[in-house]
C-alpha cells in the first residue's frame, strides 16, 4: 500500500510517500498504525509530530475521500495523508 503525505504530514514524516506491504483486507486504521511505527528522523522544531498530524487529517483511499478507518485495503491502494489546510 502505497501512503502519500502532503503539507504538514510531508514535513512530519520527513518523506512525500512510502509503501507499507501489508496483506489485502488491512484496515485503513492498521495501516495507520503501521505508518506511525516507522521509526523517523526528529521533524524540524515547530514541526507537529507525524502522530498528531495524522490525528487531525482526512484521508483519501484512491482519490476518494474515507472516513471508516475500519474499511479494508487493497494491496494496490494508495492512501492520501490530508492534514488541514489553511487559506483562503
Amino acid at each position: 500500500m502505497l501512503v502519500r503525505y502532503f503539507a504538514a504530514a510531508r514535513a512530519a514524516a520527513g518523506l512525500e510517500e512510502e509503501i507499507h506491504e501489508l496483506p489485502e483486507g488491512t484496515s485503513l486504521e492498521a495501516l495507520l498504525e503501521a505508518a506511525l511505527a516507522v521509526e523517523r528522523p526528529r521533524p524540524p522544531e515547530g514541526t507537529p509530530s507525524l502522530s498528531r498530524v495524522v490525528a487531525r487529517s482526512s484521508f483519501l483511499r484512491n482519490e476518494v475521500a474515507v472516513r471508516d478507518h475500519a474499511v479494508p485495503l487493497g494491496a494496490d491502494d494508495i492512501i492520501d495523508v490530508l492534514p488541514p489546510f489553511a487559506g483562503g
